[in-house]
């Protein structure tokens, strides 16, 4: 049940607090926008920069509610903290060492003022939190003003990387390498830190998931049933908000817009049906000179027509592409930031080489777009499980070692990765399954945020629930 302009009570209101990583902030901002069009006063708490970054996502959820509704969602917030990083930090752009990512793992600790300072003034006003579990500690601020929080997520074993490890109580067999997990021993800090962050998880009223229950349903009956946690599952959340479907800058820094951008969308359209491959690892992630190479060779060997999204601070594709190559014919480069929701829902596109974030891979998902996995760390190499092992949609290049964006990773061979595109893009066999399987995955991806939807159900089961708390406490009050 929504409330309505004509209710007797106030609508819902919720406040939405991201961490600063774009892969944490856009699609929360998504998320709220969803929440704003079933009726809920949403309010995003980040920084002045990156409420930018998020501000056609905002205004085009403002827009489509109608002049009698606008500004149901809204951003504001305290400025980036200076902890001696550089500007483009704030965005994930340029931690270019260990130190800069220590640095910037710290700011998960500094925006708790700032939060106490609002949840103190607007506390009365507000139904629920949805906070980034990384800011772990968010959860006793709620409580302290009787406000629910909702979380948005995120043993030791043999030394030998090559050492197979089972991971026990899932619904699939699940087995990994132990040098694709994250070691204890070498990253003390940052485990201490995610053990925290999952223990006050399980404190939280429940969590919001940017996921829909036919991706993953033994998963999700799994949290709820054997878990015994509440899961909200309400995406994709780019589908649902309709963010995705035609703001070319969503997700632009600023919403400024990389040169080549545009020019790639219109590239896109005067090739034939999935005969190009996407390729792109995300803001952050840096390779090496060397591996550069290996992957344009790879991109050569494959004969497939590609579009190659290269982060700030790679080397430059002049000294990497083999001499000779078309590549006014067959690639298209943009460096910085890309609209990828829109190129991957572009009919030329046939596959996307993905460093299995979660963002991304959704994004696969809702656009039928087989992948060709290459993780790197976090929960990249359990996505790729997901990807290729259970929704068979995929086919990786091998990589074996766990390693953040300044590490040096195994070196994946031009021949291996040239063979892992054909296999994802070939047009008979195994491609054309794993095709149709993605073709599969995307409409029930659809049908899954429309009226009548397990996501779209999931939100109103969730609306309820905080209508009735609200009641209660006013009767309580009494």
């Amino acid at each position: 049940m929504a409330p309505t302009e004509g209710d007797e009570q106030p609508p819902l209101r919720m406040l939405f607090f991201p961490f600063l990583l774009p892969g944490h902030l856009i699609p929360m901002a998504d998320m709220a926008a969803l929440f704003a069009a079933r009726g809920i006063r949403c309010t995003i708490l980040t920084t002045p920069l990156q409420a930018s970054t998020i501000r056609s996502i905002v205004d085009r959820a403002n827009t489509s509610l109608g002049s009698h509704e606008k500004r149901r969602t809204g951003a504001i917030g305290p400025p980036f903290p200076d902890i001696g990083l550089p500007p483009s930090a704030e965005s994930g752009i340029g931690l270019i060492s260990k130190d800069y990512n220590d640095r910037f793992l710290r700011t998960a600790e500094l925006p708790q003022e700032p939060f106490r300072r609002f949840l103190s003034s607007h506390h009365a006003e507000i139904d629920a939190v949805v906070s980034d579990g990384l800011f772990h500690w968010s959860v006793d601020d709620a409580a302290e003003h009787g406000i629910l929080r909702i979380t948005n997520p995120f043993e030791a074993c043999p030394d030998d990387p090559a050492t197979i490890v089972s991971l026990p109580g899932l619904p699939h067999r699940v087995v990994e390498l132990r040098g694709q997990m994250m070691d204890p021993v070498k990253r003390p800090h940052e485990w201490a830190w995610f053990q925290l962050i999952h223990a006050t998880d399980r404190w939280s009223y429940g969590e919001l998931f940017n996921s829909f229950h036919e991706l993953e349903p033994a998963y999700a009956e799994h949290y709820r049933a054997t878990l015994h946690r509440r899961a909200c599952l309400v995406g994709p959340v780019a589908l649902a908000s309709g963010s995705g479907k035609d703001v070319t800058s969503r997700g632009a820094v600023a919403g400024a817009l990389s040169p080549e951008s545009i020019g790639c969308l219109r590239w896109l359209d005067e090739k034939p049906a999935s005969s190009v491959l996407y390729v792109s690892f995300g803001t952050m992630k840096i390779f090496s000179p060397e591996q550069m190479r290996e992957l344009a060779r790879g991109l050569d060997l494959s004969g497939k027509n590609f579009v190659w999204v290269i982060a700030n601070g790679s080397a430059s594709t002049d000294l990497c592409m083999p001499v000779g190559f078309p590549m006014a014919h067959r690639g298209y480069i943009v460096r910085g930031w890309a609209p990828q929701v829109l190129i991957l829902n572009r009919p030329a596109v046939g596959g996307y080489m993905t460093h299995c974030g979660w963002n991304s891979t959704l994004e696969a998902v809702s656009a039928g777009v087989p992948m060709v996995t290459w993780p790197w760390y976090a929960d990249q190499f359990h996505n790729e499980k997901l990807v290729v092992e259970v929704l068979e949609v995929g086919f990786g290049v091998g990589a074996e070692d766990y390693a953040i964006w300044m590490e040096t990773h195994r070196l994946i061979g031009s021949e291996v990765i040239a063979e892992s595109i054909r296999k994802v893009m070939k047009e008979e066999g195994d491609g054309d399954t794993i095709r149709k399987k993605a073709e599969e995955l995307r409409d029930k991806a659809r049908a899954a945020v429309e009226k009548g939807g397990s996501s779209y159900d999931d939100v109103g089961q969730l609306m309820e629930e905080l209508i009735a708390r609200r009641c209660c406490r006013r009767t309580a009050g009494e």
